[in-house]
């Protein structure tokens, strides 16, 4: 039995990667909302993490990841998919498990401006040539960013809650 639960993980993680994977190779032919694509490959390792546990989220990551710089002709979609939207919700899961509100919203905030500066002053060319009044205006750019970051996880939040209550439980009481 245990044996078996473990080849369901790693059959759903897989079947998460291949899904995100299409949708990363997607957001290399749309010809705008490309940031929004690779949010929308982010949503599947959250589900790995809600139906399988934090190790199938894990693996979903990791193989979305390395698949995509591998495959994808556009390596900005692979990076911003690496270092944030993929990422994101192994983060979230493992800082919501603390339970402390103020302290949750702290770290997801400094884990954003962390990679808000490794974007900045790593892969400026690649991620805000999309944003050329970025550079005039840096000071803006953490205040406002912060700000749709913290959008971006509230809606986040409702996505998950959504999956949780529309397909994991159903799912969840198809198996018993």
């Amino acid at each position: 039995m245990r044996q078996s639960k473990r080849a369901g993980a790693v059959a759903l993680a897989a079947l998460l990667a291949a899904l995100s994977l299409v949708i990363l190779y997607l957001s290399v032919l749309v010809p705008t909302g490309r940031m929004g694509v690779v949010a929308v490959a982010g949503l599947l390792p959250a589900a790995a993490v809600v139906s399988g546990g934090p190790a199938t989220g894990v693996l979903c990551y990791a193989a979305t990841s390395i698949l995509s710089l591998i495959l994808l002709p556009d390596k900005g979609n692979a990076l911003l998919y690496l270092l944030f939207f993929g990422l994101y919700p192994l983060v979230k899961y493992g800082v919501e498990r603390l339970g402390k509100l103020l302290l949750e919203l702290v770290l997801k905030l400094l884990f954003f401006n962390l990679m808000l500066t490794v974007f900045w002053f790593g892969f400026n060319a690649v991620f805000l040539a999309a944003f050329p009044a970025a550079e005039t205006a840096l000071w803006v750019l953490y205040p406002v960013g912060n700000v749709v970051f913290l959008a971006y996880d509230f809606g986040f939040t409702k996505l998950i809650s959504f999956y949780v209550v529309r397909v994991d439980q159903p799912m969840r009481r198809g198996r018993r």
